[in-house]
């Protein structure tokens, strides 16, 4: 046994014998067998003693120190690893600004943990251990007291398999490896989704490196907060993988301290790469409170989701209609509309000899926080209630969106988008459906009916449902984003393309989206773009995708509000006001699987749009996979695949351009077989289709039942400074991501790289939101539209379990955050403020 203390500038390091006498016992390979399955063997350990001992709360000071345990119960001598590890915290405590330098003590004596007075000086430890029992009951009872008097602790890659007998280090640590986890040095990208925790925000947000990657035995998700995760399909994770949530580094507030561990650091070369060492560096920042970081922001039990709507009264629309879309004012108003589905005790007229045939009651509920009283505001007369059934029953007109004028506090504009009954035509089955402004009485949030001013109507068919979209947003220029559906039939193309031009009514088609999403001419299947005036008017902004002037083809084939084109029902539309990019999703189609003769499956789409542009359907989907074109005399016959760089519209039920933009790629896209499917590509760019070669690019992703519901941006700093309930900065521009469907679907936030996301590049990290937003019979189960209020809360509709109707389900809800501020709290800095 040797015993040796030697000096460097800024550390005492500190290399002693006297390991305890079980780990000079315990084989390696019993040690090892216990360690990898995170379950001991040999039955229960004793019961810890008790200790009298006392550390000073918090430990440490302005003179910041490190202690680095590098004690192992394995025999032989001190592995390269711990030596690396040592001199790489040694040169992060030496450099730096001089506020955030520390001085660094290394030992592999745990007699440490029993000294009370020298413990006192550390302001964090760092565990750099092998595997195994490296500390007694009353050594770990030391440990346990340094942490609740606020203590913190930096875990590193096999300190994980220390203590494997202990519940409090594992809840220290946060995870268990798994004993099938590689044992190879692999190449790996490593998502960095926290982009505000010092150890992270000046990582790249895709970050490739070579490691060993440890698995676990219980993914700790949700319990810890995750700031980075490492990418299952970049590497080998073997038999005991975790899936597409593999979490990698992680922190939490424990036991009175803080403690922060990273799988990482499990290779010599790892303490020699910059961004490793710049990933250490802010995690012992965070750890000996130098300092603040929030370590609280994806623990689940850290939110609270409350309905805060009571069910209808018997044949009443008191609080809620059909769920369809809602929107907050500055003061914490909610308005929410409901489409036009009656009560289910109401009836419902489906004779189109019947004048009032699809008749309903758009209506207008606003929710009142500080009384948390519901109003109606008001009832539009739409066409929207047939109730259910086949293609030709069914309807998903009514009211669709609504929105508030960006000077909404001073003149109580409101925006709705619906189709009022008055316009229907029986005869041709066509109505209008329109873009109105209301004025909104203060005092009584009622809406005064009288006052509408139409800004904007087109003519929809309505023999046929469906694809009606409805979203409206705004940017920070005051332009009004307006989400129109493809007004196309689900059927007559196999759940492929909606491309079928034999279907009509009255010489109107009704199966066919080149009349209205692939058509330059007209407003269906869009997003348009337009600038209300105040006289109720509105001009068109630069920038749009065509002018409405266009002299191609002979001119007079183009609509000037059309931003976006080739989008089939796009129901949620956001815009970033800090960034003016629009956020969007739209249902896909209704084919079950891809098909080597027309294409691919339905594809729900989520689309990052930073300019005017094609976004494919019905030509194209996904990262731009051409369908089969269609055309008579005989549309069950195939024609040539589309080119998605150069589509033309030939269908005979085209007024536009047969020349159309080119087709940009969307961000996500999902099928009942995956997320992001993909597919080898012959010569001419075509994919195979074949299921049995798709590879998933985006695996946290599944579809079957599948109704894309486009969320938010958040912003932190958009939020009231006082609020209580705000979400944290964590989620700062993370884009939220949701299906109307809660199983195996998307409810998730996700991070874009603004290099890429115009293009179609796909989201670098995914957080799951399913804890968060309760899934669920009894929580929200059918998530119709989500957004933040001016409070920082996150408040959701739940459509309800029916449809085209609202049931006991159908709420208002509204998710807050529970869990308080950065720590550690500023009084305990040890430093006061790092700037």
């Amino acid at each position: 046994m040797r015993s040796t203390t030697h000096q460097r500038p800024g550390r005492t390091r500190r290399l002693t014998g006297g390991r305890r006498a079980l780990a000079a016992v315990l084989t390696a390979g019993f040690v090892t067998a216990g360690l990898l399955s995170g379950t001991a063997n040999a039955g229960p350990a004793p019961e810890p003693t008790l200790t009298t001992m006392s550390v000073k709360s918090p430990p440490g000071g302005a003179n910041v120190r490190v202690l680095i345990f590098h004690g192992s119960a394995a025999p032989g001598g001190e592995s390269p690893v711990v030596n690396a590890g040592i001199e790489a915290i040694e040169r992060i405590g030496l450099t730096g600004p001089a506020n955030e330098r520390f001085r660094v003590e290394a030992t592999d004596d745990a007699s440490v943990f029993t000294n009370g007075t020298r413990l006192g000086r550390f302001n964090a430890i760092v565990f750099l251990t092998g595997g195994g029992d490296v500390l007694d009951p009353e050594q770990e009872a030391g440990l346990e007291a340094y942490m609740e008097a606020g203590g913190g602790f930096v875990g590193l890659h096999d300190a994980a398999r220390a203590e494997p007998y202990s519940d409090w280090f594992t809840g220290l640590i946060g995870a268990r490896p798994a004993a099938a986890s590689p044992t190879a040095v692999q190449r790996a990208t490593v998502e960095v989704g926290d982009r505000r925790h010092p150890a992270t925000k000046d990582l790249p947000l895709e970050w490739k490196r070579p490691d060993k990657w440890l698995n676990w035995t219980r993914n700790p998700s949700g319990e810890v907060h995750t700031v980075a995760r490492v990418r299952e399909t970049t590497y080998q994770p073997g038999s005991a993988a975790n899936g597409w949530d593999h979490p990698v580094s992680w922190c939490r507030d424990y036991d009175g301290g803080r403690s922060f561990y990273t799988g990482m650091g499990g290779t010599v070369s790892s303490y020699d790469e910059t961004d490793f060492r710049t990933h250490l560096r802010g995690a012992l920042l965070w750890a000996t409170r130098i300092a603040q970081a929030d370590c609280k922001a994806t623990i689940t039990g850290n939110y609270k989701a409350e309905r805060l709507t009571q069910p209808n009264q018997p044949g009443l629309s008191d609080q809620i209609g059909e769920p369809h879309g809602l929107v907050t004012a500055p003061d914490g108003r909610v308005f929410y509309i409901g489409r036009g589905g009656g009560d289910s005790s109401q009836p419902v007229v489906t004779d189109w000899n019947d004048p009032d045939i699809g008749k309903g009651k758009g209506q207008i509920h606003v929710y009142d926080p500080r009384t948390r009283q519901v109003t109606l505001a008001g009832e539009l007369t739409v066409f929207g209630n047939k109730g259910g059934g086949d293609e030709l029953v069914k309807v998903e007109e009514g009211l669709l969106g609504i929105e508030l004028d960006p000077d909404f506090e001073r003149n109580g504009w409101v925006y709705l988008h619906y189709t009022p009954h008055s316009g229907i035509d029986r005869e041709t089955r066509m109505a209008q459906r329109r873009v109105s402004r209301f004025t909104l009485d203060p005092a009584t949030d009622r809406l005064d009916l009288g006052s509408e001013k139409v800004l904007l109507e087109w003519p929809v068919q309505i023999h046929s449902c469906c694809h009606a979209g409805g979203g409206m947003t705004w940017d920070s220029q005051g332009n009004l984003y307006i989400a129109t559906g493809d007004n196309n039939s689900s059927g007559f193309s196999g759940g492929y393309s909606g491309n079928n031009p034999q279907p009509n009514y009255r010489g109107v088609s009704f199966a066919d989206a080149r009349r209205t999403a692939g058509n330059t001419n007209n407003l269906n299947g869009k997003i348009l773009r337009i600038h209300p005036e105040p006289d109720g008017t509105y001009t068109l902004p630069e920038g749009n995708l065509f002018t409405g002037r266009e002299t191609a083809e002979g001119g007079g084939k183009t609509r000037g509000e059309i931003y976006v084109m080739g989008v089939r029902n796009p129901a949620r539309i956001f815009v970033d006001q800090r960034t003016d990019v629009l956020y969007a999703g739209w249902v896909g189609p209704d084919a079950s699987a891809p098909s080597t003769t027309w294409g691919p499956a339905k594809y729900d789409t989520f689309a990052v749009i930073t300019e005017a542009g094609n976004r494919g359907w019905p030509y194209c989907m996904g990262n731009k996979q051409p369908y089969r074109d269609r055309n008579l005399p005989d549309p069950t016959q195939p024609l040539g695949w589309y080119d998605c760089d150069h589509p033309k519209n030939e269908s005979p039920n085209n007024d536009g351009l047969v020349n159309l933009p080119p087709v940009t790629g969307n961000n996500i896209w999902y099928s009942p077989q995956g997320g992001a499917p993909d597919f080898p590509r012959d010569a001419s760019g075509v994919p195979s289709y074949q299921q049995d070669q798709a590879t998933y690019r985006l695996p946290w992703l599944k579809g079957g039942g599948q109704a894309a519901m486009n969320g938010p941006v958040y912003r932190y700093d958009d939020v009231a400074a006082d609020s209580a309930v705000k979400w944290p900065a964590y989620w700062d521009g993370k884009w939220f991501v949701g299906d109307f469907y809660d199983a195996d679907q998307p409810r998730n936030a996700v991070l874009m790289d603004p290099r890429n996301q115009g293009d179609g590049g796909l989201p670098v990290h995914s957080e799951s939101l399913k804890k968060i937003v309760p899934v669920g019979n009894d929580g929200i189960r059918n998530l119709m539209d989500w957004k933040f209020g001016p409070d920082g809360a996150l408040y959701v509709l739940d459509y309800g379990r029916g449809f085209f109707t609202s049931d006991a389900k159908s709420a208002l809800w509204r998710v807050t955050y529970t869990g308080g501020g950065p720590t550690p709290a500023a009084d305990q800095l040890a430093r006061g403020a790092v700037r």
